[in-house]
């Protein structure tokens, strides 16, 4: 059997404030062509469909417009669950009224956890889906008020599902975690309130043939090859620059053994970070791509990113090396530390009290004021 395990659409965020409706369609093109092409069993999206609770309506009309292509114009059938960003109310009711033959639609955490079982030549194959869920909405549905943390949902749901699956079936978990030992990104979003753990171990996997996980944005396995994040489609950060974007085909054989192969997807847009001097990198080539440019300046530039959008429109951030390589000072214990960044302090500020950085004006304000200080100048 072929599953296609994707994961982490996050269909209605945006990209340092720019929209990202136009790359995620073509991933979602590309997904589509991936089905057809490969004669896929199973699409697989472990959770985080979208970016938030309440998408905006262009979202949500995208993903509709998606799986009527899946439906329309291929044979597979459809898995899928709810992340921590998704409101699990919204996705259960995509499965009102679904041909339950063909899809498994998991929004709300159940203790009577039921796959969809599908057949090949080798007998059948189960797939649990398990959305994510916050403690105190599993200790509700499992009665138990000793469930303290993401494992110990994830084991009880795990537990419900094993329940179900039919005597010598093949077994897919699909699930929304943070397992051990696994590389995270900066744009993930915790999966505890406050505090706490949010790791869960491998081995509350034991069982299953394979894992088909959502919530880390980079394509890995975990501890053991058949437990796998497929990643997220694009890339949400500049962390994640240069990182390879796939979705994974996994082949399921008579025995359970399984064969992952990557497929990379071709995004619209790419994310880069450019370093060099001002005047150098606004005489490079022209590029649509997200760009981070570090200048190597030594004195701010007059209107650096109004230019630099000339040639990069999507240039999102603009930050100075020599800003970025804090002076070491002696604390008062005599130990050599660092000196926060100034510009660092006043953007932490900033993004903490209202959301965001500095604009273009702010940061010729302050790098402005900076330059006079360190040359002496009065400020006023």
């Amino acid at each position: 059997m072929r599953v296609l395990h994707t994961a982490d659409l996050h269909l209605g965020r945006q990209f340092n404030g720019i929209s990202l409706e136009e790359d995620h369609a073509v991933v979602l093109d590309q997904i589509i062509g991936t089905i057809v092409e490969c004669e896929v069993d199973v699409l697989v999206i472990a959770g985080d469909i979208f970016d938030r609770a309440a998408p905006p309506a262009t979202a949500v009309r995208q993903f509709n417009a998606f799986l009527s292509r899946v439906a329309s114009e291929t044979r597979a059938a459809v898995a899928m669950i709810a992340g921590n960003h998704d409101s699990g109310d919204r996705i259960a009711s995509m499965s009102i009224m679904t041909d339950t033959r063909r899809a498994l639609i998991r929004g709300d955490v159940s203790a009577d956890e039921r796959p969809l079982v599908l057949a090949d030549k080798y007998g059948p194959v189960a797939f649990s889906g398990l959305p994510f869920a916050y403690e105190y909405t599993a200790r509700e549905c499992f009665a138990d008020e000793t469930l303290q943390s993401p494992e110990d949902v994830l084991a009880a749901q795990v537990a419900a599902a094993r329940r179900n699956v039919p005597e010598g079936a093949r077994w897919v978990i699909i699930g929304h975690a943070f397992v051990s030992g696994a590389q995270s990104s900066d744009s993930e979003r915790p999966l505890v309130r406050v505090g706490g753990i949010e790791t869960v171990g491998p081995e509350i996997f034991d069982g299953a043939h394979y894992v088909a996980l959502g919530h880390l944005h980079r394509p890995q396995s975990v501890g053991v090859p058949h437990i796998c994040y497929s990643g997220s489609p694009l890339a949400f950060g500049f962390d994640e620059a240069g990182t390879a974007k796939s979705m994974s085909l996994v082949e399921i054989d008579g025995a359970g053994a399984v064969d992952v192969k990557t497929i990379p997807f071709e995004p619209l847009r790419g994310i880069r970070t450019l370093r060099g001097k001002h005047a150098e990198l606004v005489a490079a080539e022209p590029s649509t791509d997200f760009i981070k440019a570090v200048l190597t300046d030594d004195v701010p530039v007059i209107d650096g990113m109004k230019r630099l959008r000339a040639v990069f429109p999507n240039a999102c951030d603009l930050t100075y090396e020599r800003d970025q390589r804090a002076p070491e000072v002696k604390s008062l214990d005599g130990r050599q530390t660092k000196m926060a960044n100034p510009l660092d302090v006043m953007g932490d500020f900033l993004e903490l009290v209202r959301g965001e950085r500095f604009n273009e004006d702010e940061l010729k304000v302050i790098a402005t004021a900076l330059h006079d200080v360190r040359t002496g100048e009065d400020v006023e």
